[in-house]
This record gives C-alpha cells, structure tokens and sequence, in this order.
C-alpha cells in the first residue's frame, strides 16, 4: 500500500533528519538529528509514533534525573508584542 501524504495527497517522500524541540509545562528538549519523513510536494513532515514517544521518554528521564542530557544549550528569550 502506497503512503499519501494527509494535507495534499502526493505519495512522494524523503527521509531527512531535523532538530525537535519537545516542551511540557515551560521545560524544553532540543533532539537533534530526529528522523522524519517529508513531503516533497507540500513540505508537510511527519514523524514515526515509536520516535516521539522516545523522546518523551528521554525528556521525562532527564527532568526526572534518572539520565543526563548530552549537553546543556543557553536559549534567548524574546517576546513578539
């Protein structure tokens, strides 16, 4: 069976690898290199159920200090309005 994308129906794809950034209750996550699928005809991205419930669990494991993070990041804040 051939997958189609959701928003426009194309059934063109390409593997590419992007920075997530998961967020719960003000704390934040940055998972680089997370795999994704995207569509080449809209841009539309989609990602594997299995990778997201991954990096939940890394997220609540960090934040819970049962695994350390790679690496801390300092991130600017900047409000809009």
């Amino acid at each position: 069976m051939t997958k189609v994308c959701n928003f426009c129906g194309s059934d063109r794809y390409e593997e590419r690898k992007v920075e997530y950034l998961y967020s719960h209750e003000g704390k934040y996550l940055l998972v680089p290199n997370t795999p994704v699928e995207v569509c080449l005809n809209c841009g539309m991205v989609y990602y594997d159920a299995a990778v997201l419930k991954e990096i939940e669990r890394r997220f609540f494991a960090i934040h819970s200090k049962a695994e350390e993070p790679d690496r801390y990041i300092e991130m600017p804040e900047k409000a809009f309005a």
